[in-house]
């Protein structure tokens, strides 16, 4: 699990087993994910509940990082991470 202070409030969240598969898979560092979240450019809710959060990674050439989290549970869960190819790089 891991703690993330977001808004004043201490943000609990843990990673599912695919999300750290794909964290390891993909070379995502769990502090992108952190920064994704707490400041995210774009924050997405879907009807399925999930809540898609969506930021550019400078050290990553620019690409769009989505972090898809269910917040549904406790402590919210980082259902999986990847690069979005459907966005453009940053400038």
């Amino acid at each position: 699990m891991v703690d993330y202070p977001g808004n004043g409030l201490l943000t609990k969240y843990e990673f599912s087993e695919h999300a750290r598969d794909m964290l390891k898979e993909r070379g995502i560092k769990e502090t992108w994910v952190k920064t994704v979240i707490e400041e995210s450019e774009k924050k997405v809710f879907m009807e399925d509940g999930t809540v898609h959060y969506v930021r550019s990674i400078e050290q990553h050439g620019g690409r769009y990082l989505r972090v898809v989290v269910n917040p549904h549970v406790i402590p919210q869960r980082v259902v999986t991470v990847f690069f979005d190819r459907r966005i453009g790089r940053s400038v």
